[in-house]
């Protein structure tokens, strides 16, 4: 652990807005590889309903580019093109799975220019944004998992591993910035190295505060009785996928201080299912800091399903679908702060699963009604984790309450699957990021399931039964505060999420339509590391 004195505030920063009006008519850029080696220029002109993109990529074969609801090729809208020995050659396509996609009926992109020179091949095009096309996807204002291919020749092709996936918001993009006269702190295993060693065994990284009675350092296993397992205030973490997160231009993390943490938990889960042996790692996080405070302290609120030992919440196999529930009353904040507690507006948010995880949402609800999402990922990824940005500011008021719904997959598994830490067990959890920041670290629940305790599998009826009753159930909601107090509710409940909100579409004058590809709602995951760097600044006062 590491002893903290001065007072900082923690802070990415974003511009105040996006524009597609800026002085080029392609304003934002994105290398879409760690090697630098493929590049997309895009911007949009939303009056003209229209967004240009050029990608450029070292390679004379064939290129092409597209939009995932996943991160892989099934459901994929998808373009290719290149310069082959009869001149250049483009098509609009979308992918059915793990082969060459197919040519859409209606050609829907706009080829502006295709040129290869220097050993690069270089494609511009148009689309709307938002398409009525069945066969292609709409872009929308979250962030998008967009994916690559290219080629050696122009034989089109297995690509191998020539491919990629990168998470962008095209319509509300927020470059990664650094402040200038700023400095930084690494912290990793041995004394804070930024980079992810190895992305193959590095599950993920949580920075913690620890409360004031935690004085004295330790280096060991997680949750092995030491006096750092007292530690769960969330000041950073990376996640599987992760890239670059920046926080309000208003407001910051704060950490240090003479009234706050002195102490800090580096926590890293690795994930060595081959038994590996003879493996070291250096990871962690790369700290950035600055004298300009911001107005406002951001606090991270965990909520979801909650993480304990000797709680049963078993996910049956060989289920298509399967649906748990977390929730988190914040009435139970004033049980544990002194002072009333304000509104709190939320702006970004994580949602987090492992393996078997589908789809995630958190909805908030005011006197038992839901009012809003705080999230929502009709396509979630293990493998790409990204905070989100809100897009606007939502309210969460004293007694509004907070429901995580997660969806399961456990079709390739033959026994249940425990709610908890191991990578092949699993968790349903959205990290919510707010101010001003309350002295509140987690808010979460499980059901009381004496007498659920199921060991046999389930038919079809006994399994719809079993999802129900851990939902009806009631709900035994837990509140942490940052000196490890707790506040406790036997008798939650769960509340019903409302549909996910979907995009219509509009071609031209054409009437909206809902009757395309826009509902599938791309991700939105989790905070700080870009390329294995970990990118956070600190303001310090």
């Amino acid at each position: 652990m590491q002893p903290w004195l001065p007072l900082f505030c923690l802070f990415l920063c974003w511009p105040s807005g996006a524009k597609a009006q800026d002085e080029s008519e392609l304003p934002f850029m994105e290398y879409l590889d760690p090697g630098r080696l493929v590049t997309l220029k895009w911007g949009f002109d939303e009056s003209k309903g229209n967004i240009t993109f050029t990608l450029s990529i070292n390679t004379t074969g064939w290129v092409s580019f597209g939009f995932s609801p996943n991160g892989g090729m099934r459901g994929s809208d998808i373009v290719i093109g290149g310069v082959g020995p009869s001149g250049p050659y483009f098509t609009d396509r979308h992918a059915t799975g793990n082969s060459l996609p197919t040519v859409d009926k209606e050609q829907s992109y706009t080829l502006l220019s295709l040129k290869e020179a220097d050993g690069q091949t270089t494609m511009s095009f148009r689309r709307s944004i938002q398409s009525c096309d069945n066969e292609d996807f709409n872009i929308t204002p979250e962030p998008i998992k967009l994916i690559y291919a290219y080629g050696i020749t122009d034989d089109i092709k297995y690509h191998s591993t020539r491919r990629g996936t990168k998470e962008v918001n095209l319509l509300k993009y927020m470059p990664e910035s650094t402040l200038p006269g700023t400095s930084y702190i690494n912290f990793t295993m041995d004394n804070i190295e930024p980079l992810i060693d190895n992305v193959d065994h590095v599950h993920h990284i949580l920075l913690y505060g620890c409360p004031p009675f935690v004085t004295e350092d330790y280096v060991g296993p997680c949750f092995s009785g030491n006096i750092g397992d007292h530690c769960f205030r969330v000041t950073a973490a990376w996640g599987v996928g992760a890239g670059a997160f920046e926080l309000p231009e208003n407001a910051g993390i704060p950490i240090g201080g003479e009234n706050s943490e002195k102490f800090y938990r580096l926590e890293i889960h690795y994930n060595n299912p081959a038994k590996i042996e003879g493996r070291t790692d250096s990871s962690g996080l790369r700290m950035y800091y600055t004298a300009q405070l911001r107005p406002h302290n951001v606090g991270v609120l965990t909520t979801g399903v909650m993480i304990k030992d000797k709680i049963s919440y078993k996910i049956p196999p060989n289920i298509k679908q399967f649906q748990a529930y977390g929730m988190c009353n914040t009435s139970l904040f004033s049980n544990l702060i002194n002072s009333s507690v304000p509104d709190l507006q939320a702006f970004a948010v994580l949602l987090h699963t492992h393996l078997a995880g589908r789809r995630v949402r958190a909805g908030l609800f005011r006197n038992g009604e839901q009012v809003d999402f705080l999230g929502f990922d009709e396509n979630y990824n293990f493998e790409i984790q990204q905070m989100m940005n809100l897009g606007k500011l939502k309210t969460i008021k004293p007694g509004d309450d907070i429901v995580v719904e997660c969806t399961y997959n456990t079709m390739n598994r033959t026994t249940f699957t425990e709610m908890g830490l191991s990578t092949t067990d699993e968790m349903c959890l959205a990290f919510i990021l707010y101010y001003p920041a309350i002295d509140i670290n987690s808010c979460w629940s499980h059901p009381d399931t004496t007498g659920l305790n199921v060991t046999t599998l389930l038919d079809n009826n006994d399994l719809i039964e079993y999802e129900n009753s851990l939902k009806d159930a009631s709900q035994i909601q837990v509140v942490n505060n940052v000196n490890s107090q707790y506040a406790l509710n036997h008798k939650g409940v769960m509340r019903n999420i409302g549909e996910t909100p979907t995009y219509s579409c509009r071609n031209g004058n054409a009437p909206p339509s809902s009757n395309n590809r826009a509902a599938r709602t791309p991700s939105m995951s989790w905070l700080v590391i870009l390329a294995g760097r970990a990118l956070l600044l600190l303001l310090l006062k």
